[in-house]
């Protein structure tokens, strides 16, 4: 994705002419922890309800956190970052994630709003649900949630605030080098493993500069 303007305005543009619209579109970082921090503690009330052991349900919840980061990783690689050709695909893409490379300081556009958030992870839940059993699934899914929490509030973070951690500070400046050095590298926010895996991170000299 080349990218013509970058702002460093935290301002939020206007995107559309419909107020409620354009209301729908931002929302304020704390807002995804009152949404899901219940919904992570409902499905393990409904894990230990259904019958999940201790081993099982941790084993499940550490598997659903891993797919979020591979989760994470193909959303932002091939969806966020496809690059459309017609007039009506560059403007969705500008929309869902375009906007972002260009106001990446945007207080408001930084987390994703509920109108998305919610919609995705029940298309997610019913996905999962399609081939696991209860107990499996109610173990699965808060750790999958807990992922995507982790990375809204990370990703906010990474925008707004300086670490002081080596650990964070690494993980902020593989996401500084996506917007600022080569938007078709580092496409893992909360965690850089499958850019390693999968060869799309940067070289050390590009993380020393």
């Amino acid at each position: 994705m080349q990218k013509n303007y970058v702002s460093n305005s935290e301002e939020s543009i206007r995107m559309f002419k419909s107020n409620l619209i354009e209301r729908l579109s931002k929302v304020h970082f704390a807002v995804p922890l009152f949404i899901f921090i219940p919904a992570i503690f409902i499905f393990i009330y409904k894990a230990f309800t259904a019958g999940a052991g201790i081993l099982n349900f941790g084993l499940y919840f550490v598997i659903g956190l891993s797919v979020w980061t591979l989760t994470e990783y193909i959303m932002h690689r091939f969806i966020f970052h496809y690059h459309p050709t017609s007039a009506f695909g560059k403007k969705m893409h500008f929309i869902f994630h375009g906007v972002h490379h260009d106001y990446p300081r945007d207080k408001m556009r930084l987390v994703l709003p509920p109108s998305v958030s919610i919609p995705l992870a029940a298309a997610f839940y019913f996905l999962f649900a399609s081939f696991l059993a209860p107990k499996l699934l109610f173990s699965f899914f808060p750790g999958f949630l807990l992922g995507y929490l982790i990375y809204d509030m990370l990703h906010y973070a990474m925008h707004h605030h300086n670490f002081k951690s080596g650990i964070m500070k690494s993980i902020k400046q593989h996401h500084m080098l996506h917007h600022y050095q080569d938007p078709d590298k580092g496409y893992g926010v909360s965690s850089s493993l499958w850019d390693i895996i999968l060869r799309s991170g940067f070289k050390k000299d590009s993380q020393k500069r």
